[in-house]
């Protein structure tokens, strides 16, 4: 990979760290509002060490030994950081699985924001697939149905990796749901203490990290690459944390930039997985527009809202 594309690649990592961990940064500055001093000034100076190495560093090591059979998990951290040619080939063998895992992953994550969370309503259509909410497990099954019976037919390995890809949306989902709860009890003035509410924003900082590092492997297989541009865009988010998370509201439509980015994304990796090739351009450059396509929307409202 030339450097040129090292630092795109970066760069469209970092973008769709940020834009997809917007829901994250304004949990943690909601929570953060009510501990004290002590304790934010932990989060924001430690917690970023978490987030970045520990969160985002061991997150894309463990998905490649979990999807890379028959290696061990110091042989899946060497094959993270290595450049033999005899473990690019394990990589290429164990890609289609974890892409389209991490392919499913995504598409569901797309279908429930457009069909069941609240939104700013951006592209026409959305407003009534938002009103047809109940028809999200339909069409999240019929979708998995048939790409569950189309992969069978390349590869049971692949129709399995698609099964799991599913599970850990709905565990994840969960989590996401149960910290909505939480974060109101927090809100309300529940009496926990700050190493309690410490606890919950790095549990909750791990669950909205799995969106992050699953739609890296839609830009590159590296982890060293998946580190740098996903930890520069946890830095980011937590600046924006500190610094005035409003700032947000001036934006409303980077949320469906996010999403349609992880719809693109998701279908990148189902394709790959399945056999047909992508060029690795694609992903970053198809991020930056959407994302940039957005933000241009939600400048334009903003200044028409004024008017």
């Amino acid at each position: 990979m030339s450097i040129a594309m090292m630092l795109v690649t970066i760069l469209g990592l970092c973008l769709f760290e940020v834009v997809s961990s917007i829901d994250n940064a304004v949990i943690n500055a909601e929570v953060l509002s009510t501990m004290g001093q002590k304790a934010r000034k932990w989060f924001l100076r430690w917690g970023i060490l978490i987030a970045v190495f520990v969160v985002r560093g061991l997150l894309p090591w463990l998905i490649l030994w979990l999807s890379s059979p028959g290696l061990g998990p110091i042989e899946a951290f060497t094959m993270s950081f290595s450049n033999d040619p005899k473990v690019a080939d394990i990589v290429e063998r164990s890609a289609p699985l974890l892409l389209t895992g991490g392919g499913v992953f995504l598409v569901l994550l797309f279908l429930h924001w457009l069909f069941i969370e609240d939104k700013n309503f951006g592209l026409p259509g959305e407003r009534f697939l938002s009103n047809q909410g109940a028809w999200f497990y339909a069409v999240a099954s019929i979708f998995l149905l048939a790409l569950v019976g189309h992969y069978l037919n390349i590869g049971p390995s692949l129709g399995f990796a698609a099964v799991v890809g599913s599970t850990a949306f709905f565990i994840t989902h969960g989590f996401k749901q149960n910290a909505e709860s939480q974060e109101e009890r927090l809100m309300g003035g529940s009496g926990l203490s700050d190493i309690s509410k410490l606890l919950y924003l790095e549990a909750i900082d791990t669950t909205f990290s799995i969106d992050g590092v699953l739609g890296a492997f839609a830009f590159t297989f590296s982890v060293p690459l998946i580190i740098l541009g996903n930890g520069l865009g946890a830095f980011v988010v937590r600046w924006i944390t500190i610094s005035n998370v409003e700032r947000i509201k001036n934006y409303p439509f980077l949320k469906n930039g996010a999403m349609y980015s992880i719809a693109v994304l998701g279908c990148v990796m189902l394709a790959e997985g399945a056999g047909v090739h992508i060029p690795q351009w694609v992903s970053p450059l198809s991020t930056t527009l959407i994302i940039g396509g957005f933000f241009a929307k939600s400048i334009l409202f903003v200044r028409k809202a004024k008017k």
